[in-house]
């Protein structure tokens, strides 16, 4: 079943205890920092049903629409639809967004692939992550992850401080457990449902603990409150911050004070093997939606730069076009990755098409620590006028505006109001407050830098270069141990293999 926007938001108006600038919400569906990404989620429900976009917002199965984006992915094709999917919500909103579900249920599908630990600890866990994630198609939830916690001193274990700076089980009842500590979270002020885990591996030395736990969270449940960052959505005017005043994803410290979780909505709890496993895969699925919103700035920042340097005369110089191309190298960089981690796709330990893990974070990885150079190319280009340029008011002025209108046109094609317009535009992606807190978000949103890089060392091929080297500098067998591989590129030599038996 696909919902309308319209159900959605009916959906979020469940008396959830909603705080921000000190204020409690009455309703987040209409409150002015919350109303605008609010529309948009629920835009992105309505372009399910509608006729231009449905078949590619929405599958057919069994007599039924569901979304594209919730789908269990078992073939390229499915991930070919779940990008499209993504591209035309970006085109049809104009922006992008990072929280809109599609790329959080995929956290569920790493625990989908590790139910055979599950059944270690409890068979009902694995049946548990199994219904949900049949729950998540077949209801059209807004899905979100609740991961990060207030941590307090990590010199400590959690067992030695605070013990509510990490979420942990405070009570076992017939019904299920009662949790008690908090989460970050983006969108949980406006998303239905949370996949609540650990985001630590220190256990105290333990098998078991009450800190090992993860369950789905209803966000609108007894005992949550939410205390959220101060949105941007309505601080200055749309004309002077476009982005800020639509696309802000409001932020959130989620307070679980002694919440009740069902045990049917219970995925592990105490064994400390799956809380490691689902960290170690977290994003194994994730970090492809992830990465394409990264792709998408990466198109903004050159559409922005482009039309400054254009409109001005200053893009036949060889120094701006180096400049450009250095950002489209980063761009193209993003999507080759993006590309290549599904045409190299791997079958995942539950049967599902996973992307190329070593490509797919090794792609995070370039998009990431890559974004604050490409800003700043973008900034450079854009040139200083994108902090000096007068409001949207100055240039309705009366006698303000008129000097304006001479200055900021720059030619019959290039008028006063395109080029404020433009200038707007790219000091809210490049040079505002919201810009900055993008930035920073974008590089601890799916763990801090040093986490990506230690994924692509979990994933990475190294026995591809040492069998070479081995080879090329004439050692012994001795070097390699009892390892035996196919020569060549792992994953290309896996594609052909697979080939040659998909064709037999």
């Amino acid at each position: 079943m696909i919902r309308t926007g319209r159900q959605y938001i009916d959906s979020i108006r469940d008396g959830r205890a909603v705080t921000i600038n000190g204020e409690k919400v009455k309703d987040v569906a209409t409150h002015p920092m919350f109303k605008p990404i609010v529309d948009i989620r629920a835009r992105i429900y309505d372009l399910q049903h509608e006729a231009a976009t449905r078949d590619v917002m929405s599958y057919e199965a069994d007599g039924e629409r569901f979304a594209t984006g919730l789908k269990l992915p078992y073939t390229q094709q499915d991930w070919w639809d779940k990008r499209r999917a993504t591209d035309a919500v970006f085109e049809d909103v104009k922006g992008v967004v990072t929280r809109v579900g599609d790329e959080t249920v995929g956290e569920m599908w790493s625990l989908y692939d590790g139910q055979d630990v599950l059944n270690e600890v409890d068979p009902q866990f694995s049946e548990n992550i199994v219904r949900h994630i049949d729950q998540v198609i077949k209801h059209d939830p807004f899905h979100v992850s609740a991961n990060t916690d207030p941590k307090g001193d990590r010199s400590k274990r959690p067992q030695d401080q605070d013990p509510d700076m990490l979420l942990h089980v405070v009570k076992e009842t017939d019904a299920g457990i009662v949790v008690r500590g908090a989460k970050y979270e983006t969108a949980a002020p406006y998303a239905n449902q949370a996949f609540t885990k650990p985001t630590i591996a220190n256990w105290g030395d333990s098998q078991l603990s009450d800190y090992a736990v993860g369950f789905i969270c209803d966000l609108g449940s007894p005992g949550i409150k939410m205390i959220c960052r101060t949105g941007f959505a309505g601080r200055a005017p749309a004309e002077d911050y476009p982005l800020a005043n639509r696309f802000d994803e409001v932020d959130s410290l989620v307070v679980f004070d002694d919440v009740l979780v069902p045990w049917e909505n219970i995925l592990f709890y105490r064994h400390t093997k799956a809380a490691m496993f689902i960290r170690m895969t977290l994003h194994r699925y994730s970090a492809y939606a992830f990465v394409q919103r990264t792709l998408k700035v990466a198109d903004m920042m050159i559409g922005a730069a482009l039309f400054n340097v254009r409109q001005t005369g200053l893009d036949k110089q060889q120094a701006v076009q180096e400049k450009l191309a250095e950002i489209a190298v980063y761009r193209e960089g993003i999507n080759a990755h993006l590309t290549a981690a599904i045409a190299l796709a791997e079958k995942s330990p539950g049967g599902l098409l996973m992307p190329n893990q070593s490509l797919l974070y090794t792609g995070r990885v370039h998009a990431c620590t890559n974004l604050p150079r490409m800003m700043h190319l973008a900034r450079e280009l854009c040139g200083g006028q994108i902090c000096v340029t007068p409001d949207y008011k100055a240039f309705q002025d009366p006698e303000a505006g008129g000097w304006l209108e001479k200055f900021y046109t720059v030619s019959e094609d290039w008028v006063a109001d395109d080029r404020r317009r433009l200038l707007a535009y790219a000091r809210d992606l490049l040079n505002s407050d919201y810009a900055g807190h993008r930035l920073t978000f974008q590089l601890f949103a799916q763990s801090a830098p040093f986490a990506h890089l230690a994924a692509v060392y979990r994933n990475f091929d190294w026995d591809g270069a040492l069998d070479f080297v081995k080879k090329s500098a004439g050692l012994s067998d001795k070097v390699m141990g009892k390892l035996k591989r196919a020569p060549g590129d792992s994953a290309v030599v896996k594609y052909f293999d697979g080939s040659r038996k998909a064709a037999q």
